[in-house]
């Protein structure tokens, strides 16, 4: 989950795009400047590492890749869910 939540901060705060993170005001709902999207997507990519690590996951451990693909399945269409009208906030 923490490595889908990656991906929507990294790439508006490179994009120098403001989008929400749990800093804004209101948090997740306001926007966030792009440097602390860009803070916020590389501190979810280092926990999602560590938790890779830690949780062993590897190609041939099947039902760990399926346990990581679920989380990001659910994740992603989460996240989709939840910023879909962010532009109206």
């Amino acid at each position: 989950m923490f490595l889908a939540n990656t991906v929507p901060h990294f790439s508006h705060g490179v994009s120098g795009d403001p989008f929400p993170t749990p800093f804004s005001n209101p948090p997740g709902k306001g926007l966030s400047p792009a440097p602390i999207n860009v803070y916020w997507a590389l501190f979810n990519l280092l926990i999602g590492y560590i938790l890779l690590r830690a949780g062993k996951v590897s190609s041939q451990k099947t039902w760990t890749m399926i346990i990581m693909f679920i989380g990001i399945i659910v994740m992603s269409v989460m996240l989709g869910f939840t910023f879909q009208d962010k532009m109206t906030h």
